[in-house]
């Protein structure tokens, strides 16, 4: 009994992540039922980029095997692409860019987290995926770029 609460939380606790997306694919990545997860989000405040983000989903036989009932691993990996026409809204310019995209990876501390960056001398929008914990941060990441160069996207030209 306590083993299906456990497992009700954290499902529910897991489909409250914040962001635009959509699960595009799964699929099984061994024989006790471990997944690769695929999500497309699109960045709320630049029109015409699709990322597709990719992480581990733990299965409950991984869960009672190893103990860990509460958390996916830190792996991830994202790809981002321009779907459309560019059009960027009001995004924050500064060096550290914003989140886009966040999800829960554990009952509670652990979060899959997607930050946007604007590199104004290179033209080019950066995202990185990485897993955020209150102490010892994850240090497994991924980046993508989308090169803005030629294009007129409305960016000024320095902030």
């Amino acid at each position: 009994m306590r083993m299906l609460i456990f497992s009700a939380a954290f499902a529910l606790l897991a489909a409250c992540g914040a962001g635009q997306h959509e699960e595009v694919g799964e699929f099984k990545n061994d024989l006790i039922g471990n997944e690769i997860k695929l999500e497309a989000l699109k960045d709320p405040k630049v029109e015409g980029v699709t990322c597709h983000l990719s992480y581990f989903d733990r299965a409950v036989w991984d869960r009672l095997a190893k103990g860990n009932w509460f958390e996916n691993p830190s792996n991830s990996s994202i790809a981002c692409r321009q779907t459309g026409p560019i059009v960027i809204g009001a995004i924050d310019f500064d060096k550290s860019g914003e989140e886009v995209f966040s999800q829960q990876q554990s009952l509670i501390f652990k979060q899959l987290a997607v930050r946007r960056i604007y590199d104004a001398s290179n033209e080019t929008l950066i995202y990185v995926a990485y897993t955020r914990k209150p102490v010892e941060g994850s240090a497994k990441m991924s980046i993508s770029t989308i090169s803005l160069y030629g294009q007129d996207v409305g960016v000024p030209a320095s902030e």
